[in-house]
């Protein structure tokens, strides 16, 4: 009866050791009161933790690289030796006593049977037996730390008493006492988990408000001309791998809608999918802004803060303008690329992500090679698949699906109704050379839904970007434009006034006024009246249909 006593006031104790450290912050702060606690009784010479490494990395840090699987860390000790005598570090032959392998026979042996062990000293511990002897310490029981069927870790403490005495009275409440801790330690691992996804929510809902109000979505991908339609099939082509695209192509032809769409069609779908513009990074805040930073790493970090590869954790990160990063930080983007490893500013803890990548740019990064202005590594490493996206001048055909679409958006987000597009708008936008290409159709149209007045929609083209106006009247082919054929003076003349000749039919020889040839050509009456007689046009001839 008085053993059974003595166990329960030994239980009780321990119980109560355990509950004032679950309140620690930290599972490294948890172990270390709990072995400072324990150490503190006068039957125990020493109490130490040994977690294995990769199970550590899940409980203490999420993205910490651990050095290797299966090896035992020691992660907490206490030593309660007599007064004066100098601490001894304890190590087995194969390797420092701080880390075990896992085929170490005393606490490797624990982890590989899941069995809790009594060691009598010295004879089944044989090392530093005159250590032990000065300690008077009789025996070690290692207890295996488990929790559904996973083993944590070892708990193991030096007894000073014999060892049929611990047998009796504290065998049952270390077993006991090891599963408490196993719970707190995966408690924490919760709470913590808890918190990052909490940081991670907090943070990602920022970049999604900054998206919000820097981005306007271009919709779905529209269109069917042969550019395009090549395209689409190297999506399907790249979309279900996770090899990294570099997508090349002229500012606002759409880079950033096809990157999503492969994300989209990849197996990273239901996870996040980061946006990075590079060329609106200030340069000082670039490695904060891949990477994140800690509280205090520099002025203005006032809290931590996650970068972009880690909120792309499991997802796509698409970097926009890549071209645009310093050539000081491209070293730094390769390791993260090919190792999947980084350290925030601030930190020297190293943490791994798995994240696809997506890059985008408007540059020739081959030119900027050859001008020490971009890494070749780092090009070789992206340019695993380029996607090159057709500029919208080489898309005439897609012109009025995209501008209807753009059109009926406009409308509802304005408040019109009755605007549409007439034959006359598709042919003033398909005569246009469109340099800041889709991005630009879309605020030509959003800016006439706004200034038309009535039902009558009416564009407004930048003067400073189009043709001479001799010029202007002009409706090049499009298989011409796609082959980049060059045209004499005299080629010219004959289609420009084949293009006068059909607007002057459709008007039924009307130049000016609604319906007119000169609306449907966007230019003024008196313009095309002028190259009407320049280019010997006879506009009753036409009309007859001579």
């Amino acid at each position: 009866m008085a053993e059974q006593t003595n166990y329960r006031v030994e239980f009780d104790s321990l119980r109560d050791l355990l509950r004032r450290a679950s309140h620690e912050p930290t599972v490294g702060t948890i172990l270390d009161a709990i072995v400072k606690g324990m150490g503190e009784r006068g039957h125990l010479a020493r109490a130490c933790v040994w977690m294995e490494e990769c199970m550590l990395a899940q409980v203490d840090e999420e993205f910490a690289a651990p050095n290797f699987c299966g090896i035992l860390k020691l992660v907490a000790c206490s030593l309660n030796h007599p007064p004066g005598e100098e601490y001894h570090e304890w190590t087995h032959r194969w390797g420092d006593f701080s880390r075990v392998p896992p085929a170490e026979p005393l606490i490797g042996q624990i982890v590989k049977t899941k069995q809790a062990h009594l060691y009598s000293a010295p004879a089944e511990w044989p090392e530093y037996p005159e250590w032990a002897q000065r300690g008077g310490i009789q025996a070690m029981h290692a207890v295996p730390m488990i929790m559904d069927g996973t083993v944590y870790g070892v708990l193991a403490v030096f007894v000073k008493m014999p060892t049929h005495d611990f047998v009796a009275e504290g065998a049952r409440w270390l077993g006991l006492f090891a599963d408490q801790v196993t719970l707190a330690i995966e408690n924490r691992r919760d709470v913590g988990r808890l918190e990052r996804e909490k940081q991670r929510a907090v943070q990602e809902n920022e970049y999604l408000r900054e998206e919000i109000r820097e981005t306007r979505a271009f919709g779905k991908i529209l269109g069917n001309s042969p550019g395009l339609r090549r395209a689409l099939q190297q999506i399907e082509m790249v979309a279900p791998t996770d090899a990294t695209v570099l997508i090349l192509g002229e500012s606002g032809s759409g880079k950033e809608l096809i990157a999503s769409e492969i994300h989209g069609r990849s197996s990273r779908a239901d996870r996040s999918f980061v946006k990075v513009n590079c060329a609106s990074i200030p340069r000082e805040l670039f490695e904060s802004e891949f990477f994140g930073h800690v509280k205090g790493s520099f002025t203005g970090a006032v809290k931590d803060r996650i970068g972009r590869f880690q909120l792309a954790h499991g997802g796509t990160l698409f970097l926009d303008e890549v071209g645009e990063i310093p050539m000081e930080l491209q070293s730094k983007l390769l390791r993260v690329l090919q190792e999947g490893e980084f350290e925030r500013v601030g930190e020297d803890v190293t943490k791994r992500v798995n994240v696809r990548l997506i890059a985008a740019t408007n540059r020739d990064l081959k030119k900027e090679v050859s001008k020490g202005r971009f890494r070749q590594d780092l090009y070789y490493r992206l340019g695993v698949f380029p996607l090159e996206l057709p500029p919208l001048r080489e898309r005439l055909e897609d012109i009025p699906t995209i501008a209807a679409a753009f059109l009926e958006r406009a409308c509802k987000r304005f408040g019109r109704k009755g605007l549409r597009l007439a034959d006359r708008h598709v042919m003033q936008l398909q005569n246009y050379v469109w340099p800041g290409n889709i991005r630009e159709l879309q605020n030509v149209i959003e800016r006439a839904v706004i200034t038309s007045v009535g039902d009558v929609l009416e564009l407004s083209i930048p003067d400073d970007s189009l043709p001479a106006s001799s010029s202007r009247l002009l409706v090049i082919p499009r298989e011409d434009i796609m082959a980049e054929k060059i045209y004499t003076y005299t080629e010219l003349e004959d289609l420009e006034r084949a293009n006068i000749v059909k607007a002057l039919k459709k008007a039924n020889g009307k130049i000016s006024g609604p319906g007119g040839a000169a609306e449907l050509v966007d230019s003024k009456p008196t313009t095309l009246a002028s190259r009407i007689k320049a280019l010997g046009i006879d506009k009753e001839a036409v009309v007859q249909g001579e």
